[in-house]
């Protein structure tokens, strides 16, 4: 029987055309702490807590991170964590990435300061549009004498490089209708037509910017499924579209360079990709690619699977 399950599972590999693991390849899982352990220990709070802050996407709300906070705790119960379900931007996404980092930005230093938290460490899980405005945060000088506590920063599905070289037309068009629509500066600036100058750009001078190499642990979860947000935007890394184009490509790679050279050069800093495959049923969701892009949130199968072998770590 395992020989058979062994010669289908590298036959598999081998349709993928990846390189990588699958969950059946580790033997050791990230947690092997019971759900509901029989005795709960009495934290101690005196070495501070880890607080986690949730942002979610566009046109979501606080809620769409619920699943990942549940698994999170339930693997790691008395991890002395805290989590700061963002809610400031949930009634305008559309708004511009400054304003939108604002609203975080106080969002975050008014739950210490209300709580009167002692914090030890702070992570980032992000969804889709939420991960910009989380580098967005980093930069701002109210949040530099939080840098040294920065621990992990989950992407899932993060836009980083935009939304440019996206394979889906039916996407581009309703996200081009939408901004118009909506007049939304985050769609502009994701598309880079927040300037004649792409390196005047947000999303630009914004990958000019310090911020990411001072995590712990930078994780991008990406799945190919994603029409949303484009795999390589999700992963910081280069497409065949951007080094065929002579004239947007350079500074496509310009931004990857400004992304993954302080991370490469911080040795406390570690990357890892994810990339995810999700069993989709056949409907116009997974079509146009939005089963994908919400999967993350809304996957009990993938979010136990994905924090039970691997996620939990990052946070420990």
């Amino acid at each position: 029987m395992f020989r058979v399950f062994y010669q289908a599972k590298e036959k598999f590999k081998k349709e993928l055309k990846i390189e990588g693991f699958l969950y059946s390849d580790l033997t050791v899982l990230a947690s092997d702490i019971p759900y509901f352990p029989p005795e709960e220990e009495e934290e101690n709070l005196e070495d501070g807590i880890h607080l986690v802050v949730c942002v979610h996407g566009l046109d979501g709300n606080s809620a769409d991170l619920r699943l990942v906070k549940t698994f999170i705790e339930l693997g790691l119960p008395g991890g002395k964590l805290d989590f700061l379900m963002s809610e400031k931007n949930q009634m305008d996404t559309f708004a511009d990435f400054d304003t939108m980092t604002d609203r975080l930005l106080d969002e975050i230093i008014q739950h210490i300061q209300l709580y009167n938290l002692s914090i030890s460490r702070i992570s980032f899980i992000g969804h889709s549009l939420g991960n910009i405005i989380i580098r967005s945060v980093l930069t701002r000088p109210r949040f530099r004498y939080y840098l040294n506590k920065l621990h992990t920063f989950l992407s899932l599905s993060g836009p980083h490089l935009g939304t440019l070289y996206n394979n889906s037309t039916l996407v581009s068009t309703g996200l081009w209708l939408m901004q118009k629509l909506k007049k939304s500066g985050s769609l502009l600036q994701l598309t880079f037509r927040d300037n004649a100058d792409l390196r005047k750009c947000f999303l630009y001078q914004l990958s000019q910017k310090t911020g990411l190499q001072y995590f712990k642990n930078v994780v991008l979860v990406a799945s190919p499924q994603d029409r949303y947000v484009p795999f390589h935007s999700a992963r910081i890394e280069m497409c065949k579209t951007a080094l065929k184009d002579r004239h947007t490509g350079p500074v496509y790679a310009e931004m990857i360079n400004n992304l993954l050279g302080p991370l490469v050069e911080a040795k406390d800093c570690t990357l890892i990709r994810h990339n995810v495959f999700h069993a989709l049923p056949n409907t116009a969701n997974t079509l146009i690619g939005r089963a994908a892009h919400i999967a993350v949130l809304d996957s009990e199968l993938f979010l136990e699977k994905f924090f039970l072998v691997a996620g939990l770590n990052y946070f420990k």
